[in-house]
């Protein structure tokens, strides 16, 4: 990384813990009165000094997740071999996401003795029931790969 591009970040990273222990300090300032229970301005204290801060880590967290996703793609398009291999593997995780949704049912959840619990008939259900499956396919899959290699490993030695 180059040393401009280091600098700036540095700065960054640097204004947004100044801004963190701004908040830190605003919260050790009023202490435990916006915690009490019995005070009657608790709500209020807890909204103008916990509601701010809540809202930067927010900010912070939307900004990187969207620098993440930015980065990503431009290195995507930038090699067009891992944008292939990617494709691909998206391709690969909605086929698998089909058959997890052709397996799952979209009968209403039940208990043991056959009462209903919390979700009715459809499509949350089906919903549901896909998540399932589809966690049960994938943990499959990587048990099996994991296999494989454990008995590779055993043969090679």
């Amino acid at each position: 990384m180059n040393s401009k591009l280091s600098k700036i970040l540095s700065l960054v990273a640097g204004a947004i813990g100044i801004i963190a222990v701004f908040f830190l300090v605003r919260i050790i300032m009023v202490g435990d009165d916006a915690f009490d229970a019995v005070n009657p301005d608790a709500a209020s204290l807890q909204g103008s000094i916990i509601s701010p801060y809540i809202s930067f880590a927010l900010a912070l967290l939307y900004i990187t997740a969207g620098l993440a996703v930015v980065f990503s793609l431009w290195n995507l398009i930038r090699h067009p071999k891992a944008l292939k291999k990617a494709l691909f593997s998206v391709g690969a995780l909605a086929v698998l996401l089909l058959v997890a949704y052709f397996l799952s049912p979209d009968n209403a959840v039940t208990d043991a003795t056959g009462t209903k619990i919390l979700i009715e008939q459809g499509s949350i259900s089906k919903w549901s029931s896909t998540g399932i499956w589809y966690a049960v396919i994938l943990g499959g899959i990587g048990l099996a790969f994991f296999l494989v290699d454990f008995v590779k490993g055993i043969v090679k030695t």
